[in-house]
Formats: structure tokens, sequence, C-alpha cells
């Protein structure tokens, strides 16, 4: 157990002005045979001085001393010493323990200068008073004592005894008639050899605590816990370590303090907040461990592949050599491109004269005969006599007309076609001059197209070639390649070649080579399926390549042949022209690029067939008259003109799928069917020939349009159509012509005109008819 550590007192120097200043009884009187005040060689500090007050005299300033229990001698000796010093005795440790309290009681009492009064009384109750002569001695002594140093010598003897303390008692009972002016004493009683060896180890201990003692609070602090973690406390046992006992007093619990309610869901929703975030958290750090992961394999397969690479020389040959082949291809083509786009304008123009030739010829033959025919109702009897004046210009027109049907007649008498119709002919028929010129220029632009590329190695001209290099390229070193994006660049590479190989293709013949048989579409075909072939890009920027070329290659030529060379009133170039459109749009991907390529083209398509039924379309209506001979001039005439028609509104049928419905509706039915056909059947005279005019009709309307099993009633456009078939159906029955009526009802129920097939059956007791069959 750690000793606490005793006080020290610093010693109090006397001043002169202390023992002078006062005059008689005032300084300090030496007691014969008294024990000198530094016992055993040591000093000890005094209390700091303290003022007393009385109610008769002034005050003085006195050290105070404190006097030890029980030190003081009461036995039955009749006299004690009483020792003056600068010091204050210190009691043992045990005493220390049991009075701490009364002596800090018997300090601040303020009776404490009495309870000294009686005790010295009891001491030493025999005083004798010093006389002046001593007194004046004792000061001398004094003074010559503090002269050399600045404290008082502790070798002091003073011979004299018990008489010296009587006169020092008497003086002070003579200066000190109060019992608050008594002199304090400042000797202690006579010790024990136990007090003397306690005190001189608390001496001991006090200077070598003297420095501890001025260390901060929080340095002993600190020794406090060091001394906790040392100490093994046992239970049961009080162990004192610090001077304040509060501090190490354990905390108790407080039970006024409230706590919120605890149940069993609020404990299980905190486990499962808990739980979402460990989760949460585990699942970052396994995305950011798989990504790690990930991470170590790419670059060890970096790796492996640095390693496993061909020499670099290799490479960076092959990266030069694949340079400067396609900057001979970019230069090559960069020459050449200003000679095919002459030549592909040199045979759209050949071919767009060629069709406004044969359209003007068309038109004027039509306004020709017209007017020839409008002139024979007005001279009736000059033209019975043959004797009708034309210009000369008018007649060759009409005959240079008249022999072209007669060698159209004599080639389908001797093919077997006895089934047509006069009017539903081309009629685009060149003269032997015109062929041959026309065959010729034809022949020059071609063997000028040969000539574009005879100066080129077939490595930078031919199609196939130049995909080979890339396909190696794509083969070897497929992260550049894609890293290059060539499959967007081939496109517009390739295009001048296909482009020279186009200028021989015309869409708008039958025996037109299909674009799916053409070499360069056979070989951009096989390179795009070499690239499926290749999974690790899914982009697949090489599977769009053919939709390219074609958006960038085929598309705008077949828009020039649409708005230039097409003529809509021909059957033969219009089903050549939506075959290859059909087949065109197949391969065509989608996207924005492909989509206004797409939408123009068919914008052309809709405004030349617009044009064609305003400038072709012509059905005269003449009087009944003139129309008594089945073989007059005039219903010749007018028949050509609605076959002509009929032969457009066919046509103009066959872009079904290619061009929206209500397009369609519009073209087809309401601008030509309602406003020509119609009408021309509702002049025709009810038969045979009106009913196969109105069967006619009723196959060329696409059967996609009457599908829905719902409809009891036709699309609103075919109501006239409708119409003109009841007034044939109810002028028929009146005559000997009631199978036709049959025909009739098959008619509207094709149409979806099924409302009105079952009133016609059912008013002329007709049984039920068979289904129609296709082909109507």
């Amino acid at each position: 157990m750690a000793l606490r550590p005793p006080r020290t007192f610093r010693r109090r120097q006397v001043e002169p002005s202390d023992s002078e200043g006062d005059g008689e009884g005032a300084g300090l009187e030496e007691q014969p045979g008294a024990v000198p005040a530094g016992a055993g060689g040591r000093a000890e500090r005094a209390e700091p001085p303290r003022r007393a007050r009385g109610s008769r005299g002034r005050g003085r300033v006195w050290a105070s001393s404190r006097r030890s229990p029980g030190s003081a001698p009461r036995s039955g000796r009749g006299a004690g010493v009483i020792l003056e010093s600068g010091t204050a005795d210190l009691s043992t440790d045990e005493e220390e323990e049991t009075h701490p309290s009364s002596e800090s009681k018997g300090d601040q009492s303020p009776g404490s200068e009495s309870s000294s009064s009686l005790e010295d009384k009891e001491v030493s109750p025999i005083v004798k008073v010093p006389d002046s002569a001593f007194i004046q001695d004792a000061r001398r002594k004094r003074a010559s004592a503090r002269t050399p140093g600045d404290y008082i010598s502790l070798d002091v003897h003073h011979p004299s005894g018990t008489s010296d303390r009587k006169k020092t008692h008497e003086e002070d009972t003579e200066s000190d008639p109060d019992d608050c002016e008594k002199r304090i004493l400042f000797a202690p009683k006579p010790q024990t050899l136990r007090q003397r060896m306690a005190e001189e180890t608390s001496v001991r201990n006090a200077e070598a605590s003297e420095e501890e003692s001025q260390e901060d609070e929080s340095q002993d602090m600190w020794e406090q816990q060091q001394m906790r973690k040392a100490v093994k406390i046992i239970e049961g046992q009080n162990i004192d370590l610090s001077h304040n006992s509060d501090s190490q007093t354990p905390k108790k619990f407080d039970t006024s303090i409230s706590f919120p309610p605890v149940n069993l869901e609020i404990i299980k929703k905190q486990l499962n907040n808990r739980l979402t975030l460990l989760q949460e958290s585990h699942r970052s750090h396994q995305r950011e461990y798989e990504k790690y992961v990930q991470d170590i394999k790419s670059s060890k397969t970096a790796i492996q592949n640095l390693e496993n690479t061909s020499d670099h020389a290799l490479n960076y040959k092959f990266y030069k050599g694949m340079k400067i082949y396609v900057e001979n291809i970019v230069d090559c083509l960069n020459e050449k491109i200003a000679s095919i786009e002459e030549l592909e304008s040199s045979t759209c123009t050949l071919l767009s004269k060629r069709s406004e030739a044969l359209l003007k010829r068309r038109q004027e033959e039509l306004k020709c005969e017209s007017s020839y025919l409008q002139k024979l109702s007005r001279n009736a009897d000059a033209s019975a006599n043959g004797n009708l004046a034309l210009d000369e210009k008018d007649q060759q027109i009409l005959e240079e007309m008249e022999a072209r049907r007669m060698q159209r007649r004599q080639a389908r008498a001797l093919s077997g076609n006895c089934d047509h119709q006069e009017g539903t002919s081309s009629d685009d028929e060149l003269s032997p001059a015109e062929v041959t010129n026309f065959q010729k220029r034809q022949g020059d632009i071609l063997q000028d197209c040969k000539k574009v590329f005879e100066d080129v190695h077939d490595d930078f001209c031919n199609v196939q070639n130049i995909l080979l290099k890339f396909q190696q390229w794509r083969e070897k070193y497929p992260d550049s390649y894609y890293e290059a994006f060539v499959g967007f660049c081939l496109p517009k590479l390739l295009s001048p070649l296909i482009r020279v190989q186009l200028l021989d293709w015309n869409p708008l013949k039958l025996d037109s080579m299909a674009l799916n048989r053409m070499p360069w579409f056979t070989s951009v075909k096989e390179f795009m399926d070499g690239s499926a072939e290749d999974t690790r890009k899914e982009d697949g920027s090489d599977k769009n390549i053919l939709s390219a070329v074609i958006n960038k290659t085929v598309v705008p030529r077949l828009t020039d042949f649409v708005e230039f060379i097409w003529d809509p009133l021909s059957a033969s170039q219009t089903r050549s022209l939506t075959v290859h459109c059909r087949l065109l749009f197949e391969q065509v991907a989608s996207g924005n690029e492909v989509r206004k390529s797409k939408q123009d083209l068919l914008k052309s398509v809709v405004g030349r067939i617009k044009k064609s039924i305003e400038d072709d379309v012509f059905i005269p209506l003449y009087p009944k008259s003139s129309e008594e001979g089945k073989r007059s001039p005039h219903s010749k005439f007018q028949e050509r003109q609605f076959w002509g028609a009929l032969k457009l509104f066919r046509n103009i049928l066959l872009w079904n799928g290619l061009l929206p419905d209500d397009i369609l509706h519009d073209l087809g039915l309401g601008k030509l069917l309602n406003r020509y056909l119609t009408i021309a059947l509702t002049d025709a005279i009810p038969g045979p020939d009106a009913v196969k005019k109105c069967s006619q009709i009723a196959e060329c309307l696409p059967e996609k349009w009457f599908e829905s099993s719902a409809m009891r009633a036709s699309i609103p456009q075919l109501e006239n159509f409708v119409q003109v078939l009841l007034q044939f159906a109810h002028k028929l029955s009146s005559s000997e012509f009631r199978n036709e009526i049959d025909e009739i009802i098959l008619i509207l129920m094709k149409v979806k005109a099924l409302n009105q097939a079952e009133s016609l059956r059912e008013e002329h007791h007709l049984e039920p008819p068979t289904p129609p069959v296709s082909g109507i």
C-alpha cells in the first residue's frame, strides 16, 4: 500500500520588524532546556501567519502551530517543557488516519487561542518572567545570528531551564492580558522514539515527493489508472488509490430513467433492417469481387495474347500493306467516279428519251383519233361517202397506228391468243430506224462501261477480291478490324463498282436479272455470312452491309427509273418493277436512312401514277345512235379506252403490299374506278359484255381487303360499283340474260356485299350460288 505524501512546510524568515516594531513584549523567547527547532537536522515549513483580533489591545501577527494530541506530558512530574520553533509537529500515520477531522476543526475553531493558554497552564504552572537584560541579550544574539545568513541557527543551546520558562511565562502574562493576545507555542512537546522515527520517515517522504506534488492533476489520474491495472483488488478488501474516493465509487443504475418500450416486432424490424444492410453490402462486395476477377481474367488473356502474337514486324507489314491497299482503292475510285456518273447519266437520258417519245406519240394518237371521231360524228354524210377531209399529218398518224394494231393482231393470231381485248396492248413498238439507233447508242454506253476499269487490276475493281482482302483482316486481327468500323465503310467503298454493274440492268424488263443473282450480291452475302460466325461482336456491323449497299446504290437507281422511264400503262413494266421492289424491300434492313430512301421511292411511284391517270385515261361517252353498230369507230374507240383504263386499274392494284391501303383506295378506287370506269359502265348496254367488264374489275381487287368474315357490306369506295351491279341485275331479269344474274351475285359476294347479294337472290328466287372461286 502506497503511503500518502505528508504535508511539508517552508521555513518562514523572521524579519527585524517582527521582533522590534512592537516594542515591549514582542519577539521570540527561548526556553531553557527545550529541544532545538531543527531536531533531527531538518527544518520544517511553518504555516502562514494568522492575524488574531481581540476586544482589547491591537492585533498581532503570530505563527500558528499545530499540537499533536497526546504529545504534551500528562505525568505527575508537575512541569512540562515548551519548545518554540518555526515548524509544526506531525503525528504518525495512525493518528493522522484516526483524527483527520479533529485537526482541521482545531485549526478553524475560534477558541483555539484559549485552548492553547489552558494547555500552557497545565504544562508549566510556575512561570518566571525574564528581566529586561535577558531579553535584550536574546535580541542581540538573534540579530548577530541573522547577519551572516538568512536563517536562524539551529545549534542554539539554552543552559537555563525551568526558571527561564517561568520568566517567559510571566512576561507573556503581563504583556498579553487577553487570551487572544497570548503567545502561540512553536515547539512541540518531547516526542517518543516512535514519533521521531515516524517524523523522520515522513520528512524523507515529503522531500522525495516534493517535485511530484507540482505535477498536474492529469498525471495523478494517469498514475491511478496505472495502479488500477497493476494491482489486483481482492474481493472484500478496501484499497484507497486516490485522494478523491468519490471518483472510484461505482456508479449505481438509476431506476428513475425511463426507456422506450421494446417488443418483438421492433426487434424483428431492426434485425431485418440490419440484415438488409448487410446483404446490400455483401452484394456490392460481391460485384466488386466479380469485377476484379473479370479484370484479372482479361489481363491474363491480354498477356497470353501478347505472348502468343506473332512478330511485330509481320503485324506492321500487314497493317502497312492494308493501309497502302485502301489508299490505292480510294485513289482509283476517285479517279473513275466521274466516268461512272457520266455513263449513268447517258443511260438514264437514253431510256428517258425513249419513254418520253412513246408517251408523246400515244398522247398525239389519242388526241388525233378523238378529234377524228368528233369530226366523224358531225359529218355523218361525208363519212358515209368516205370523203372526210383530214390533215396530212393526222392521216399519217392514224395510218401508222392502225398498222401497228394490225401487226399485233397477226402476232396474237400466230401465238393462239384469241382472248385479247383491244386497248390492253402497250403500243410501244418502234420503227426499225429508231430501234437501230437506240441499240447503237446503248451498245456504245456498254462499251464505254467496260473501258472504265480495263486499266485497273482485279484486286482493285472486283468486288469479290476486295472483300477477300478485308475478310483476311477480319480473320487475322478481328479487334483492329471492328475498331476501324470497316463494316460502315465498305458500302461506300463498293458503291461505284456496283453502279458500274447496274448500268445495263433495267428493272422494267421481265427478262432482267434479279438482284439476288448478281455477282456483287452473292459476294456481299458470303462476306456477311462469314461475319455471322464471329459471335464475339454482338453489334453485327457487317450484318448491315448488304442493306446499306442496296440503300446507297440500288434504291436511287430504281427511283430514277420510276420518275423518268416507267410507264404505268405498261403491264410488263409494272409487273417487273413491283417484283424487284418486293425483293429489294425484303433485303433492306430497318433504319432511319433506309426508311427515308424507301419512302422517297414510294412517293415517286404515287406521283407517277397520278400523272398517268390525269394524262392517259380518257373514256368518251357517245350518243346511242353512234353505238348501234358494234363495229362502228366510236364503239371501238370507247372499248379500247375502257380496257386501257381497266389495264391501268390492274397495274395500280399490283402495288398492293408495297403502298399503303389508303393510298391504293384513293388512287385505284377513288380517282380511277369511280371517276371513269363506273361512269362508263353506267352508260353501257346491260348484257354479257358489261357483266364481263364488271367481273374483270372484281378480279383486280386484292383479296386482303375482304378477308374479314364479319363484313356484310363492301368498303365505302366500292358503293358505286355495287349499285351498277344491282342495276345490271334488275335490267337483265326482264331479258333473256337471266344466267348473268348468278354471275352478278358472285361478284357481289366477292366484294363482301352480302346483304345486297342475299336480297337479290330472294327477289329473283334463285338458288344459293356456289362459293366464288379464285380467279373469277
